[in-house]
Parts: structure tokens; C-alpha cells; sequence
């Protein structure tokens, strides 16, 4: 096949053509047959050249070109596409690194093995120019609901057509045991687009929480509108699902906004959703009040929350606890997942028996160890003492506003206390070193000996050990494992210590070992406090 009059223009009608099916731009075509066409030429000619060609967009004309670039002296790499400013000047008045000698070369005839070689090329750059357009017009429907039709199923993934590309559904991502057959009509949340070499891969869902939070936004105007905003959803697809709402204008309630005229907006959620129970709730600064929202429908009758750990304590009456937790756990989850919170639900009978039993042991601790009778522990304990520490180390008047405490009384006490904790230590101290501690540990501030010791006990015996353990060891913490949530013990979490002081302390003996920069822990240390400034704290 000659490149000449005859079939000029035909190039032209076929880049038109191709470019008319596959919706591209005809110049995209027109480029991958110029690669084609050079990469032909390069057979002919030699591989090492650089021939370049150009068809004219509007007579079809190609033109082959030989391009040779002006490159320094010692950058010479091939001979036949580069060469030397001194090599250019006969072709060049005044040659200059950069400069290109360009010389027109006879239009080459495609064989049979050049032509298919071209055509692979122009499909190629077609199918990639293809791949690029999907991508652009699916990467911004990321997080949207998309309106297909099932083309096929493959091992439970459903193929579903979305116009100008595919889009997969697996298994995984279908509501319960759903089933579709060809030619059914589809609505799916878009979860991700990505750039494969295989060409764009988008994937839905329908189990995903924002699917359920999208299908309101169709369904509730003034969500759209931004009058009501969803600020959190939790979901057990296919089953139930637990959604918080808050209203920007006093006259709308959120809840009923939601709900519709006689239940109409959510039942259309529903229906989409194979029946999934919603529960709508007001969402609320207040995270206690907030949660006593997202465990409707049973009753709350107190809640008790532990900020370090950030576990809520849900006490319940006895005959609510079945209705709080829900079958199987499902409404306690949900709750969970809703506030981002860990949460222990007990009943009345369960927290006053679990608060004896603390009171008790906290008696005993007193008479056992401050030699006092148990009305004396008792009265401690009622007035909030609950270990040797605060006994110790409070101030005086503390305990002589005690009824029946006078000062001498009251200087007994701390003697007794402290008298205990320094045997305590001593005992602890003997024992880290006796399971092989070294001074370089127990000399380490903000180590107890008691910390010291069940450091020495978990095999952490020098400040080496220590300075290689990581802040979560240290403090305890959580991880996610087949769904659940698992506790971490920490080595050092019965003394209370936290994340960000276990942290501290691990970067401390690091700098001290000399294996980091005390000036990049000082960087990290203002990178927080500005997070934290930027952020209100």
C-alpha cells in the first residue's frame, strides 16, 4: 500500500470513521496512524533514524521527514539522529545545540507484514485514547449513583453496562442474596474508579453506607438543597441501617423531613434498599446525647463515658438490654459504627452489682494495707479515694474535711500510704532486676519501678528494648480483624499511660540513644501543636 493521491483522502474518512465509533478526537487517530506509518518508514530506512511523519488534516497529504538534532560533542549517542555542532555546519549557517536538520525522504510502500504492523499500532493508540476518554467520564462520578444495565455474570460479579463503558459489581457489594439476570435494570453507588492497564475498572456497590445517604439525597429536597445535612450512616446492608440528620433551619424537623408525608421518601429508600429497616435520628454535638439517640428505639437511663478510651458506658433497664443490643448484636453496632465509639451496655442490676463489688475491693485495699477498720475504708471510699496514691499525696485538708478526720489522724494516713508505696517500689525494683533490668531502663525518667518491672517481665530490659517498642505496645490499642474490633493490651496501659505519653517517651530514649535527631522531634512536636491549633484544640 503506496501513500499517494489516490488514497489520501480515504486516510482522512477512516480516522473520521474510527473516531465517529469510538467517540475520540479524529486527531488522536490521525497521530496513531502517523506513528504507524513512521515506525514503517524505520523499517525500511534503518531503526536508528528518527523519521517523522505528518499527514496534513485537511488533503490527507503525508509527508515523511528525516530529523537529524545538533546535540554537544561528548552527547553523540547515535549516529544517525544526532550530531555534532562542527557535523552541522555545512547543513546549518549558525548550528546550535537543539537545533534539527530536517530532510524529506521518498514515501515508503507498506507489505503486507508492515501494513498489519500499522494497523496494530493505530488500534492500539485508539484503544488507549479509548481507555483515557472512559476514564475522564467516570472518574468524576466517584462517589455518585450510576443507572445500568446487567449485560452478564461472572463467578457472582455482575457486569453492568453504564453506557460508553463497564462497570463490575461484585458479589461482595450486592445487598443479600440478590439476583439479576441480562437486560435488568441496575442502580449502584460508583465506590471507585481506577487507571489499569486493562483500561478504566469502575466498581459499584450497593451495601456501601454512602449508597443508602445518596438514594435520600434523590429522595429528600431539602438534603439536596444543603438545609439538612446526613453527618453520619451505619449500615447491616440488606437487613438494617441507622442514618443522623441535623437540620440548618429551626422550622424543619430533620426526621420528619426524611421521613415524607405519610413515609413516602424513606419507603422509596427502602424499597430500592430490598427492604432494609432505616432508623432516622437527630444527630447531636453531645456525644452521650447522641447516643442515647442512635440506640432508639430502646431506653437509656444513664450513660457514663471515658474520654481517654473513648468506650461510652450505656447502663439500660433490665427489661430493655435485649431491645438495646438488638438480635445479634445488630443494634449495638450500628450504634457503634454511627458514633465512632466503643460501647458496653449494662443493666441496672449488672452496674450496681459491678459498683459493689469495686467498693468492696477498694475497702479492703484500705483496711489491708492503712491497718484501718472497715467503717474508716468505707467512709474513704464514699468520699472518692480509690487507690493508695491519692491517699498519700493529697493535700491535707482533704482529708481533715473528712468527718471524724483530724490533722494528726490524717498525717498517719499519708505516712501509712507512702510507707506502703516506697515498700512497693523497693519490692518492684529488686524484682526488674533481678529478671535481668539494666540501670539504663530503671534510670529512665517517667519509669516507675513498677513499670520498670512489668517492662523487665515482657522481656524489654534496656533502654535499646524500650526505644524499639512501638507507642501501641506501650499504651494498648485497637485493631480491626475480620470486621471486629480487637483490644491490644499494652505493656504499660495498667499505669494508665497514654498513646501520646508512651509516644513521648519512646521518641526520648531514641534521641538519647542517638538514634534520631533531637531537632526532628522538635519538628514533630510543633507540627502537632499547629495541627491542633489550626484544628481548635
Amino acid at each position: 500500500m503506496a501513500i499517494t493521491s489516490a488514497n489520501q483522502l480515504e486516510l482522512l474518512q477512516t480516522a473520521e470513521a474510527v473516531a465517529r465509533e469510538k467517540m475520540i478526537d479524529p486527531d488522536l487517530v490521525i497521530q496513531a496512524m502517523e506513528d504507524s506509518l513512521a515506525r514503517a518508514a524505520k523499517s525500511r530506512y534503518g531503526s536508528e533514524m528518527d523519521i517523522r511523519v505528518h499527514i496534513d488534516r485537511k488533503t490527507g497529504n503525508a509527508t515523511f521527514t528525516r530529523v537529524r538534532t545538533v546535540v554537544e560533542d561528548d552527547a553523540v549517542e547515535n549516529y544517525q539522529a544526532q550530531l555534532t555542532v562542527k557535523q552541522a555546519e555545512p547543513y546549518l549557517a549558525n548550528p546550535q545545540v537543539g537545533d534539527e536538520i530536517v530532510d524529506q525522504v521518498p514515501p515508503v510502500e507498506l507489505g503486507r507484514i508492515a501494513a498489519q504492523s500499522a494497523k496494530q499500532v493505530i488500534l492500539q493508540k485508539v484503544r488507549e485514547a479509548e481507555r483515557d476518554r472512559q476514564y475522564e467520564e467516570f472518574k468524576d462520578r466517584a462517589g455518585t449513583i450510576i443507572n445500568g444495565v446487567v449485560k452478564r455474570e461472572e463467578y457472582g460479579n455482575i457486569i453492568v453496562d453504564v453506557g460508553r463503558g463497564e462497570a463490575i459489581l461484585r458479589r461482595n457489594e450486592k445487598i443479600g442474596r440478590e439476583s439479576y439476570r441480562p437486560n435488568d435494570r441496575i442502580r449502584a453507588y460508583v465506590k471507585d474508579v481506577r487507571r489499569e492497564s486493562r483500561g478504566p475498572q469502575i466498581f459499584l456497590s450497593r451495601t456501601d453506607p454512602q449508597f443508602m445517604a445518596e438514594l435520600f439525597k434523590m429522595e429528600v429536597p431539602e438534603i439536596y438543597d444543603g438545609v439538612i445535612e446526613i453527618k453520619a450512616v451505619a449500615r447491616d446492608p440488606g437487613s438494617r441501617a441507622k442514618i443522623a440528620v441535623i437540620s440548618y433551619d429551626n422550622s424543619i424537623d430533620p426526621v420528619g423531613a426524611c421521613v415524607g408525608m405519610r413515609g413516602s421518601r424513606v419507603q422509596a429508600v427502602v424499597g430500592e434498599l430490598q427492604g432494609e429497616k432505616i432508623d432516622i435520628i437527630p444527630w447531636s454535638d453531645d456525644q452521650a446525647t447522641f447516643l442515647v439517640n442512635a440506640l432508639q428505639p430502646a431506653e437509656v437511663a444513664k450513660v457514663v463515658f471515658d474520654e481517654d478510651a473513648a468506650r461510652i458506658e450505656v447502663v439500660v433497664p433490665d427489661e430493655q438490654l435485649s431491645l438495646a443490643i438488638g438480635r445479634r448484636g445488630q443494634n449495638v453496632r450500628l450504634a457503634s459504627q454511627l458514633t465512632g465509639l466503643d460501647i458496653d451496655i449494662l443493666t441496672e442490676e449488672e452496674e450496681s452489682k459491678r459498683r459493689q463489688a469495686e467498693f468492696n475491693a477498694r475497702t479492703k485495699l484500705f483496711m489491708d494495707v492503712l491497718d484501718l477498720d472497715e467503717f474508716f475504708a468505707q467512709l474513704l471510699v464514699a468520699e472518692g479515694f480509690t487507690n493508695l496514691e491519692e491517699v498519700a499525696y493529697v493535700d491535707l485538708d482533704e482529708l481533715t474535711s473528712i468527718e471524724g478526720v483530724d490533722e494528726g489522724t490524717a498525717e498517719e494516713l499519708q505516712t501509712r500510704a507512702r510507707e506502703n508505696l516506697e515498700a512497693a517500689s523497693r519490692a518492684a525494683l529488686e524484682n526488674a532486676r533481678a529478671l535481668g533490668a539494666e540501670d539504663s531502663l530503671i534510670q529512665f525518667e517517667g519509669l516507675t519501678p513498677q513499670m520498670v518491672e512489668a517492662l523487665a517481665k515482657d522481656d524489654v530490659k534496656t533502654l535499646e528494648d524500650f526505644a524499639t517498642c512501638a507507642d501501641w505496645e506501650l499504651a494498648g490499642g485497637w485493631t480491626t480483624q475480620n470486621g471486629q474490633r480487637v483490644k491490644d493490651e499494652g505493656i504499660l496501659e495498667p499505669f494508665e499511660v497514654s498513646l501520646e505519653e508512651a509516644q513521648t517517651m519512646v521518641m526520648t530514649a531514641r534521641v538519647m540513644l542517638g538514634w534520631v535527631d533531637p531537632t526532628e522531634m522538635e519538628s514533630a512536636e510543633e507540627a502537632e501543636v499547629t495541627e491542633d491549633k489550626e484544628a481548635g484544640v
